[in-house]
């Protein structure tokens, strides 16, 4: 191994991003290394492999001007994601996914359509002492699913960081053959894992690990645009 995959690997060892859970599920089998203290241990080597496959995916699909779509659930990891996604120009979504977002794309544009149009009414906040989301729930809970949404097009590859949490948009996703990159930790269901076209194993609930996976995600990302027109300077979250 090369002293550049070395220093990845101690990275990602610092991350706790090993650390599997008791009983890995058959196909995951594949990505493990062994076991300690009745624990799977994840084979950060292969870790690695899945990382560079997965950005250059992203690159790839930046390059050509598409779109990523970031999925998450936890809210731990919700200002990292709208971080990202905001420094990136990209769509996220930190809230539980909606049946049908992707697969009945074009009705869920023209529900955004009416939530933006509602949200920027300006005859809004002379009507209402508090926020006029307080008087409508509905539009409350189309705010946390649209607010994160920046294009008019389906988008070109999902990444989800919780894929356990998930299995709506990967189902939809897959559907639609579209590629998703995913997060997967040791006990991720094999209906599921079969699913996922671009799967990193990894300790999902590890902080830091998510921290890193994004700041690859932004330096593709802008990497990818970069080689499109004038430089950007390219910096962590």
């Amino acid at each position: 191994m090369c002293n550049s995959n070395l220093l990845v690997i101690q990275k990602l060892l610092s991350t706790n991003a090993y650390l599997g859970h008791r009983i890995p599920t058959p196909d995951f089998r594949g990505y493990s290394y062994g076991f300690r203290n009745e624990m799977a241990i994840i084979d950060l080597e292969k870790t690695l492999i899945c990382l560079r496959r997965a950005c250059n995916l992203i690159g790839s699909i930046i390059g050509a001007k598409g779109h990523l779509l970031l999925v998450n659930t936890n809210p731990e990891y919700n200002r990292i994601i709208q971080r990202v996604a905001k420094r990136t120009n990209q769509s996220y979504i930190n809230h539980k996914w909606i049946g049908g977002f992707l697969t009945n794309w074009k009705h869920m544009r023209r529900v955004q359509k009416h939530f933006r149009d509602f949200s920027a009414h300006p005859n809004l906040k002379d009507a209402f002492t508090s926020s006029p989301f307080d008087y409508f729930p509905r539009f409350r809970k189309m705010q946390k699913c649209f607010e994160g949404i920046v294009t008019h097009n389906i988008p070109d590859c999902l990444v989800i960081i919780n894929a356990n949490k998930n299995s709506m948009a990967i189902l939809e996703a897959n559907q639609l053959q579209i590629p998703i990159v995913a997060l997967v930790d040791s006990n991720i269901p094999n209906r599921l894992h079969k699913l996922i076209t671009y799967p990193v194993p990894v300790n999902d609930d590890s902080i830091k690990f998510v921290y890193l996976f994004c700041n690859l995600i932004v330096k593709t990302v802008i990497l990818a645009k970069r080689s499109q027109g004038p430089k950007v300077k390219v910096k962590g979250l």
